[in-house]
């Protein structure tokens, strides 16, 4: 493993973390705490030390599998999750970033992960009305001073979101999650140039693409209901699905893996300080983790682990 400082935090981040989305139930699995306990402690195996959950992903239940997973263990890890939303049904959210309700959140969230505080606390893809809220940022400056949350981070609403990543200093947000992938590479054109005036760190989300980027669909493909890919627009998949035949036929390495290259592709970028791919077993985490091979030790940001 390898391992990079997370912007202003200070915090020392394995390149590589663990996603959560697929444990809330939209990814057509029921996950069960055995099953993500047995992936969680390959990542700790594997030198993983960030992983990075959410209010929304099942009510609270991505987060509740997570603190069964990292129980007696809890400071082995960064954990991030983040806030704004209400869990209903699948794809089915409702939205709360008033003071009192993200209170609510934050203290439903320390329960659901066993823990006392938060490493990085994130608002969860606001828009640009809700993220101008002076009063929920003073809300959260209280949380930091009592101990609850160590640092604060915006996902934002969109990866070309400028107006929230410049709104970071202003708020003391310390971290920027954004989209960013081979088939999405919009954060270059001017998020990751304001993280890097703002010594922002840089979680990269989705860097396969929802598993676009593994080179396993092929266009024309369908996924069941209960996958959250079954909501996508048939016509935009098939075109990412095209372009990812391309890049396999131009970019890849001979003999490279195409989910181990995506993952190296993103993290070579020298603003990135991890990415947080999805892993619904422990062979797939494999695959992940084995993207640090492709690295080199040159990374602005690289630092041995403390």
């Amino acid at each position: 493993m390898k391992y990079r400082v997370l912007g202003k935090t200070n915090l020392t981040v394995s390149v590589i973390g663990l996603g959560t989305w697929q444990y809330g139930g939209e990814w057509g699995i029921d996950f069960t705490s055995k099953q993500v306990k047995a992936i969680v402690d390959k990542a700790e195996e594997l030198g993983i030390n960030l992983i990075d959950t959410a209010e929304c992903y099942g009510p609270h239940r991505a987060e509740e599998l997570v603190g069964a997973a990292i129980k007696g263990r809890r400071d082995k890890w960064i954990v991030a999750t983040k806030f704004g939303h209400d869990f209903h049904s699948f794809m089915d959210r409702s939205r709360h970033f008033g003071p009192e309700e993200v209170i609510a959140q934050l203290e439903a969230s320390l329960r659901a992960l066993q823990t006392d505080y938060i490493d990085l606390y994130q608002i969860h893809s606001p828009n640009d009305e809700e993220f101008k809220t002076p009063e929920l940022w003073e809300t959260l400056h209280k949380e930091v001073t009592k101990g609850k949350i160590r640092h604060l981070g915006i996902s934002i609403s969109s990866n070309r979101n400028i107006f929230q990543t410049n709104g970071a200093h202003g708020v003391h947000a310390e971290v920027i999650q954004v989209v960013y992938n081979r088939l999405d590479r919009g954060p270059e054109e001017e998020v990751f140039s304001s993280c890097k005036r703002q010594n922002l760190g840089v979680l990269a989300r989705v860097p396969l693409a929802s598993g676009y980027l593994t080179g396993k669909y092929k266009p024309g493909m369908t996924f069941a209901k209960g996958d959250v890919r079954s909501t996508h627009d048939p016509e935009n998949v098939r075109k990412k699905l095209e372009e990812v035949e391309r890049i396999a036929a131009h970019e890849l390495p001979p003999g490279v893996p195409m989910a181990k290259w995506a993952i190296a592709w993103c993290l070579k970028n020298p603003m990135v300080s991890a990415a947080i791919p999805g892993s619904k077993n422990p062979e797939q985490l494999l695959m992940n983790v084995a993207s640090v091979d492709l690295l080199n030790d040159n990374h602005p940001l690289a630092r041995e682990k403390c």
